[in-house]
């Protein structure tokens, strides 16, 4: 009885430093120790990054309006690629920062922490403004009939024009993960999530003074809910007391720098660009099913998210591991903390694979009381959980290739597993073998599932070892 309190109250003390932050460096002691006290706070800051669609979903779907569900559906399809962008350059600055910090050159880490802000908002603006225009023509491009267009564009307007939000968020919270100040960036996903819930009823029903805005209402509150999210991190960034502050000395642009969070980022980038474009031709092929085929997808896909996103919290603890034991020269310790991570995923994501696959409708159902839009996201959910075994694995090696500045490997294999094999597959299965948006989610499932083994395959050879960042 005395021992197994003990122990309670030692894992207690263990998941509040988690959550504290209260560790930095993780080069020494336990790697499994180090692993709960990264992905705790990462779990919970993607579990809170998910509560993002989550949210807008279950809000907008009380509209009763499949056109405003596909709206979002065909916005996020295009902001995928905001998402790549802000991914990679978190990616790459996770990288840079967690090398440099296990190096101890603390100064160097903020001059890349600095180089990487400058990137991110230079982006942003020209994302803004070319989203801003062609918001209506876009929505046509991706198949959204005139009702869609002429309704509710002015969603993907405030979601394009207010893009830094989402990329600013994702990468300043590379920033705090690679110089292991995990729980900052998940404080910051609680702070933005917390408003958003707040917001969203506000602006999508009305609310005293505010007119109801419908599923542009939507759009509004997450990019404030975001917005003062960044806020809290400018404020940590400038005048907080963690490894990453500011000071003028890092102001000046240093192009050698920039030059090197490019390349390492370059790669981070594109993998997610591949992945994302890859996925806007898939949501392409489910719009030619009808707005009720890919009202269900929208409500599936979230869910999904739901569960990929914590797990992905995992890959990233995974990614500051390595980055921090590959500079202070422990790159057996790098590997080791991978393939842990690698197992504790497996164990969760099996957990969610039973309970997507036991309890679709229900999930589904929660969302939409539309029988032929429940069927539709049964069948995503149902389908696409049978890969999660495959993609524990993929996604946490993916992750430790890309911590340890090895960007080039993730990115040349999804090259090849989404263009060559995926979207044909998918087109192959849903139209010409007639299988519809199930042959989409059959070939979601096969080409992830082979990804996740050759990645593997790939990284025991090592050469991610010797990645110069």
């Amino acid at each position: 009885m005395g021992t197994s309190t003990g122990e309670g109250f030692a894992f207690l003390r263990l998941l509040i430093d988690a959550v504290r932050g209260k560790e930095q460096h993780f080069t020494t002691g336990s790697i499994d120790r180090a692993i709960f006290l990264l992905a705790i706070p990462m779990i919970l800051e993607m579990a809170m990054e998910s509560l993002f669609a989550i949210v807008d979903v279950l809000y907008i779907s009380r509209l009763h309006d499949n056109d405003a569900l596909a709206t979002v559906t065909l916005t996020e399809s295009l902001l995928t690629l905001v998402y790549s962008l802000g991914i990679g350059l978190s990616m790459g600055a996770t990288a840079m920062v967690a090398r440099r910090v296990g190096e101890q050159q603390i100064a160097a880490a903020r001059q890349a922490s600095v180089q990487a802000l400058y990137l991110g908002v230079g982006i942003s603006v020209l994302i803004s403004i070319f989203g801003v225009w062609f918001a209506r023509d876009l929505l046509r491009l991706m198949g959204a009939g005139e009702n869609v267009v002429t309704h509710h564009a002015g969603y993907t307007v405030w979601m394009l024009g207010g893009n830094a939000t989402i990329l600013l968020l994702f990468l300043i919270n590379g920033i705090f993960r690679g110089a292991g100040e995990a729980a900052l960036a998940m404080r910051t996903l609680i702070l933005s999530n917390g408003l958003n819930i707040l917001l969203d009823p506000i602006f999508i029903f009305g609310w005293g003074p505010i007119p109801a805005c419908g599923v542009e209402g939507a759009a509004i509150a997450t990019t404030l809910g975001r917005g003062l999210g960044v806020a809290y991190q400018l404020y940590h960034l400038f005048r907080g007391s963690g490894i990453i502050r500011f000071s003028r000395v890092e102001f000046p642009v240093q192009w050698d720098i920039m030059k090197n969070l490019v390349r390492v980022s370059a790669g981070g980038t594109g993998q997610f660009l591949i992945g994302s474009a890859s996925w806007i031709f898939l949501v392409r092929i489910i719009s030619t099913f009808g707005s009720v085929a890919l009202a269900g997808y929208s409500i599936g896909i979230r869910i999904i998210i739901f569960a990929i996103l914590p797990a992905w919290g995992l890959a990233n603890a995974a990614a500051t591991l390595v980055g921090q034991n590959l500079g202070a020269g422990e790159p057996e310790r790098a590997e080791k903390s991978v393939w842990r991570t690698c197992f504790f995923n497996l164990l969760f994501m099996v957990v969610v694979t039973l309970v997507f696959y036991l309890f679709a409708r229900p999930l589904v159902a929660l969302f939409s009381a539309d029988p032929i839009v429940i069927h539709h996201g049964v069948q995503c959910l149902q389908v696409i959980c049978l890969g999660y075994i495959f993609y524990a694995y993929g996604m946490v090696v993916n992750q430790g290739f890309n911590g340890a500045g090895d960007t080039r490997t993730p990115t040349i294999l999804s090259l090849f597993g989404f263009w060559v094999f995926q979207i044909p597959i998918a087109y192959l299965l849903s139209k010409p073998l007639a299988m519809g948006t199930m042959g989409v989610y059959l070939a979601i499932v096969l080409t992830e599932s082979a990804m996740a083994i050759v990645a593997v395959l790939l990284f025991r050879k090592g050469t991610w070892k010797r990645a110069k960042i």
